[in-house]
């Protein structure tokens, strides 16, 4: 593991989550979460941001996959900014779009210090095999609310759910990689001009 990782644990009475994140692997992960389309998405986060990555999770699926997803990304969200740290010498901002045949997505991220999303994905069913497609903004929510991000994503085109969400999913972890990426020419200085993020 690299200075710039962390493990979080987060418990609840609906799930039980460790998150682990490596800013600097090579794109290795490994996932128990009971929801394989999830598990098949986070893979692209890891292995298109080259962010070892590994999540343990137990949830009250019994009900459904809505707490777990959440929570999954609110604990990814707080391991992020766990391994970023200050976010010295960070490029700090990230984006990237991202094809599949007839989809595009274009996501863009800043590790600004705040929370906030701006989301306009519409799939053209509901479920994804027995993926509720709603979970997916739950997911970024929860992530940017706890990583202090601003985050926007974009689906230009598609047809196929599956597709449109592999974009976002995609376009997401080499966003993640551009932002998080050490910039030389900062070196130890926190990028803003307010001194802080």
């Amino acid at each position: 593991m690299s200075q710039r990782s962390a493990t979080v644990t987060r418990n609840t009475l609906e799930t039980r989550i460790t998150v682990s994140v490596d800013l600097d692997g090579n794109g290795k992960s490994r996932f128990n979460t009971g929801i394989p389309f999830l598990e098949h998405m986070l893979e692209q986060i890891s292995r298109h941001g080259l962010v070892d990555l590994e999540i343990d999770a137990e949830g009250d699926l019994h009900i459904d996959d809505h707490h777990t997803v959440e929570d999954i990304g609110i604990t990814l969200g707080q391991a992020f900014r766990q391994a970023l740290g200050d976010k010295k010498g960070i490029q700090r901002y990230g984006h990237a779009y991202v094809p599949l045949d007839e989809a595009l997505s274009r996501v863009v991220i800043d590790f600004s210090g705040r929370p906030g999303i701006e989301f306009r994905v519409d799939f053209p069913r509901d479920r994804i095999g027995n993926f509720d497609v709603d979970l997916v903004h739950e997911f970024f929510q929860g992530f940017v609310n706890h990583a202090l991000a601003t985050l926007h994503i974009d689906s230009l085109e598609g047809r196929n759910a599956h597709h449109i969400a592999e974009t976002v999913f995609k376009a997401f972890g080499r966003a993640l990689r551009m932002a998080a990426a050490p910039d030389p020419r900062m070196a130890d200085l926190i990028p803003s001009t307010k001194g802080s993020l």
